[in-house]
C-alpha cells in the first residue's frame, strides 16, 4: 500500500516544460476558458467567432515558443487538458448543456495539427493522467484556480440553496481527488481549504451570511467524509499553510 506521506517522485515531464511553464499553462488555460464562456454567455455568434479565433491564436504562438516538438506537443495537451476540467466543472456545477466557445476553441486547436503533431500530442495528453506526478505543477495550479473559483461562485450568490449546492459540489470534486489521487489528492485538498482561508483572511471574505455559512458546510462535510488519514493530514497541512501566511504578512512592527 502506498503511503500517503511519501514524496511525490520527480515529475518526467519537467523536461519538457518546467514547472513554471506548467503553472503558467495553467493559468492560460483558466483565462482561455473564462474569456470563451464569456463569449458564449453574452455575445452573438459572429462576436464569439472572432474571439475564438484570437484566442486560438494567442495559445498557438504561446505553444511554439517551445524549441522541441516533444515540449510544444506537451504545451498544447497542458492547455487543452486545463481547458477540458475547466469546462467539465463547470457544467457539472452549473448544469450547463454546452458551452459552444468552449467546444470550437479545443476544435481549433486540435484542426490545425498535423498527422504527427496529432500523434505528439496525444502522447503528451495521455502521459499527463498516466501517474500524479506527472505534470504536478499544472494539475496544483489548475485544481487551485478551479476550486477557488467554484468557492467564490458560492460566497458570492444572494440564494442560500445555490450557495450550499455549489459548495456541496466543490465538496465532492475534493473528494473525488482523494479517491483518485492516493499520493496527490490529500495536497490538492489541503492546497484549496488554505487558500480558502488565506482569502478569507486576507480579504473579509464569507465573513457572515449566506458565505459563511457556505464555506462552513464545506469544512464541514470534508470533516465528516473525508477517510480520517486523509482528514488529518489535509487539516494539519493547511493549517500550517495559513500559519506560514501570517506569520509571512505580519508587518515589521509586529516582529520582536
Amino acid at each position: 500500500m502506498r503511503n500517503p506521506q511519501a514524496p511525490l517522485p520527480v515529475d518526467p515531464l519537467a523536461t519538457l516544460v518546467d514547472g513554471d511553464g506548467q503553472r503558467q499553462a495553467a493559468r492560460l488555460a483558466q483565462e482561455a476558458f473564462a474569456r470563451v464562456f464569456r463569449l458564449s454567455v453574452a455575445e452573438p455568434d459572429e462576436v464569439r467567432h472572432r474571439g475564438v479565433s484570437q484566442l486560438r491564436s494567442d495559445l498557438v504562438d504561446w505553444v511554439a515558443r517551445a524549441e522541441e516538438e516533444d515540449g510544444r506537443a506537451l504545451r498544447m495537451a497542458l492547455l487543452l487538458s486545463g481547458m477540458d476540467q475547466w469546462g467539465l466543472a463547470w457544467t457539472q456545477a452549473f448544469g450547463l448543456a454546452a458551452i459552444p466557445g468552449l467546444t470550437e476553441l479545443i476544435g481549433a486547436l486540435r484542426t490545425g495539427l498535423d498527422a504527427s503533431a496529432e500523434a505528439r500530442f496525444l502522447r503528451q495528453f495521455e502521459a499527463i493522467a498516466a501517474a500524479e506526478e506527472n505534470a504536478i505543477d499544472f494539475k496544483v495550479e489548475l485544481r487551485r484556480g478551479v476550486h477557488l473559483a467554484l468557492w467564490h461562485s458560492s460566497i458570492v450568490t444572494e440564494d442560500r440553496d445555490e450557495a450550499l449546492r455549489l459548495a456541496a459540489q466543490l465538496g465532492s470534486q475534493l473528494l473525488a481527488l482523494v479517491r483518485d489521487m492516493p499520493l496527490a489528492g490529500w495536497r490538492l485538498v489541503a492546497d484549496a481549504l488554505a487558500f480558502i482561508q488565506i482569502r478569507c483572511l486576507a480579504d473579509g471574505l464569507a465573513a457572515d451570511g449566506i458565505g459563511q455559512e457556505a464555506t462552513q458546510a464545506l469544512f464541514g462535510a470534508l470533516a465528516r467524509e473525508l477517510p480520517k488519514d486523509s482528514r488529518d493530514l489535509v487539516m494539519a497541512h493547511s493549517a500550517r499553510a495559513v500559519m506560514a501566511w501570517q506569520q509571512a504578512n505580519r508587518g515589521p512592527e509586529q516582529i520582536h
